[in-house]
């Protein structure tokens, strides 16, 4: 009964919910979108690539929401009181809906590991060809356009009724360079686009050419005015076309990359870490017995064929020369220990903050496959706990729950990004909490069966 009742929640509740985090996407990045003369695939394409995160939101509270649906319905319909009477027990109730969370747990494991930094790799790369792109042809009338390079396009009046036809027609062309720049006028003209899209026509009427000849031309820096009655211009405009990058342009993150590859990556930051302690800790320990500063003097003072003396007056002008050396040599020691300290420290700090940025991001997708389960056994005793007709109160809580799983999740990662905590607590935390009110319920479920026996 309970494996017929819980897919048509669950698919419901993920399609409502994804098209919620759709427009909600939409409305937030709307606005870098339009106006760059994009093609609608493009946009599906995005959109596409974007649903891998959304539906990873999605899923754990479309299935707390289809639990706690699925066994309220069998409490409103008075089926669980003929199932408690018949003796049925709550293990063997719950038990196909505990099933589908270990497949749902499952499937987002490997939805989360391997499919979604793979979506999050090439949602990141389109974004970028996107953000880098011109923003397509727009021009207005009364006002200069700038958009396609070495040239500069002013239109007084485009009529409603023709928007091809153009009054009153300023271009400044700088294929030239600034200094030999062309300045054409024109009363009228007609606009027009090649079939490509990769070049625009523009017939001028009843205008002028005002230039000067660029070197190299048999009249050099030459003043030219010519008048025209018709001018044909054909303007390139392939570099407001999008173009697509290659896919292994982009380097990869943390959220783009598969969970084998951080933890093969892991295993050689641990290294890394612990070389650089043991670089710390054995320059340190030198330092602070002096051997190493004494060795480096006796070596440099050897070599030089100096002999240190043992003893000397405040006469011996040699004597305190090389005193002098050997305080200067012990400064420049002291200063190159303390770099390498400062680098060391600096390489540390690193390795380790890529470390923490890691097994949050690994301990992260698995607690959030994991919670599939939680939440299915959260609302199947939430579902048997209502009364009839008190759905609203339960959907509330379930509501609040959810809501906090994501606030404990979301601030444990931020603690954990910032090692005031170790990843594994700032990822797990919400499943503990919610787990812990997960065998609260089925526990009070289980007794308050007995006690009606």
């Amino acid at each position: 009964m309970i494996l017929r009742m819980l897919p048509g929640p669950i698919i419901g509740s993920v399609m409502l919910l994804v098209f919620l985090l759709v427009m909600q996407w939409l409305i937030k990045y709307m606005p870098e979108l339009v106006g760059k003369g994009i093609p609608v695939g493009i946009y599906v394409e995005l959109i596409s690539y974007n649903l891998a995160y959304m539906v990873v939101l999605a899923v754990p509270m479309a299935i707390l929401i289809a639990s706690l649906m699925s066994f309220a319905t069998l409490v409103d319909q008075n089926a669980y009181s003929v199932i408690k009477a018949s003796g049925v027990s709550f293990p063997q109730l719950v038990w196909p809906a505990i099933l589908v969370g270990v497949f749902f747990t499952a499937g987002m494991w490997y939805f989360n590991n391997e499919l979604l930094p793979q979506a999050n790799y090439r949602a990141n790369e389109l974004w970028r060809d996107i953000r880098i792109a011109k923003p397509g042809f727009d021009l207005k009338p009364g006002v200069f356009y700038d958009g396609i390079d070495e040239y500069s396009i002013f239109v007084g009046e485009m009529p409603p009724s023709n928007p091809g036809e153009l009054r009153d027609v300023i271009i400044y062309d700088y294929t030239d360079g600034v200094r030999y720049r062309r300045d054409i006028t024109a009363r009228r003209g007609q606009l027009t686009s090649s079939a490509d899209g990769r070049s625009l026509s523009m017939m001028l009427f009843d205008g002028e050419i005002h230039r000067r000849r660029p070197p190299g031309s048999i009249t050099a820096n030459r003043y030219e005015k010519l008048t025209f009655s018709r001018h044909h211009l054909t303007i390139s405009i392939e570099d407001l076309n999008f173009e697509r990058s290659e896919n292994s342009a982009g380097r990869r993150n943390d959220r783009t990359m598969r969970t084998s590859v951080m933890t093969h990556l892991l295993d050689s930051l641990y290294a890394v870490t612990e070389s650089e302690l043991d670089k710390i800790d054995t320059l340190f320990s030198t330092i602070g017995t002096g051997r190493v500063v004494e060795d480096r003097f006796i070596k440099r003072f050897t070599d030089r064929g100096t002999i240190l003396p043992s003893t000397r007056t405040t006469s011996d002008s040699s004597a305190v020369a090389d005193e002098r050396g050997v305080y200067d040599a012990a400064l420049s020691i002291a200063r190159r220990d303390l770099a390498t300290v400062d680098r060391r420290r600096s390489d540390y700090a690193w390795a380790r903050h890529i470390t923490y940025t890691y097994r949050v991001e690994i301990h992260k997708k698995r607690s959030i496959a994991f919670a599939c389960l939680i939440f299915m056994l959260i609302g199947a005793p939430l579902g048997l706990t209502i009364k009839r007709g008190g759905f609203g109160i339960a959907a509330s809580i379930a509501i609040i729950l959810f809501m906090f799983y994501w606030v404990s999740l979301v601030n444990g990662e931020k603690l954990a990004d910032r090692q005031e905590i170790e990843p594994w607590i700032g990822m797990w935390i919400g499943n503990l909490v919610t787990g812990l009110i997960a065998a609260f319920l089925i526990i009070r479920v289980t007794l308050d069966r007995r006690s009606h026996r």
